[in-house]
């Protein structure tokens, strides 16, 4: 089986602390074969990354939409933020991308709240059922009958923004995957989630606070 964690942020987002070599630590232990590098509108590090550990890496970005975050995969260029959730969709569309909804119907993460989500079904490809750093809201049930009401596959994820978040949370698939098989792939995945520690849950806020302090 071919471990995947789908939503993950690197030094490249304000609030993310994996670097390079945890990335590269990640897949000389076998704990995750593929890894999709999501930072907060931006491609930078997911490059970089790509191009040292090639298909491993997927280049993906979480965009700050109008209504909520939304995350392209397989992407070539980075999504602008401040589009509506629509043209966001739409844009990750246009360079044949993915579009993954992450923590959905969340309000403390910015998730898609479902009137929104209910606009763009079409363009919908994966919706994240389980987010491993989903502790103080858990939509774990209203996004399982979502993507069964729609026929969305769904997806584990760590959401990890450290090297304590990584390798809790994660899909597992038959096959590697590509552009053109994820989809499918996702519709017969296990799911693997566990508590990634408290540490983990609180890194957006250390790895913020960090960032203000070297550049005070």
């Amino acid at each position: 089986m071919i471990a995947i964690d789908l939503h993950t942020h690197s030094t490249a987002s304000p609030d993310g602390g994996l670097r390079a070599e945890d990335y590269d630590r990640m897949f000389a232990h076998n704990s995750l074969h593929v890894v999709a590098v999501t930072d907060h509108n931006s491609i930078q590090m997911a490059l970089v990354l790509h191009k040292k550990f090639g298909e491993r890496i997927i280049i993906g970005e979480e965009v700050m939409a109008q209504e909520g975050e939304i995350i392209g995969l397989y992407l070539h260029k980075a999504i602008p933020a401040g589009l509506s959730a629509v043209a966001t969709a739409q844009a990750i569309k246009q360079q044949g991308g993915l579009v993954y909804i992450p923590h959905p119907f969340e309000t403390v993460r910015k998730g898609l709240p479902l009137a929104v989500l209910n606009t763009i079904i079409d363009a919908v490809d994966i919706i994240e059922t389980r987010n491993g750093r989903a502790i103080f809201q858990k939509y774990d049930k209203q996004a399982v009958a979502w993507s069964q009401a729609y026929y969305k596959p769904g997806a584990a994820s760590s959401d990890a923004h450290g090297r304590h978040g990584w390798g809790k949370t994660y899909s597992q698939i038959s096959a590697m995957p590509s552009r053109e098989t994820l989809v499918k792939l996702l519709q017969t995945a296990q799911y693997s989630h566990a508590f990634p520690g408290v540490r983990a849950i609180l890194y957006p806020k250390y790895n913020r606070l960090k960032v203000k302090k070297n550049h005070a």
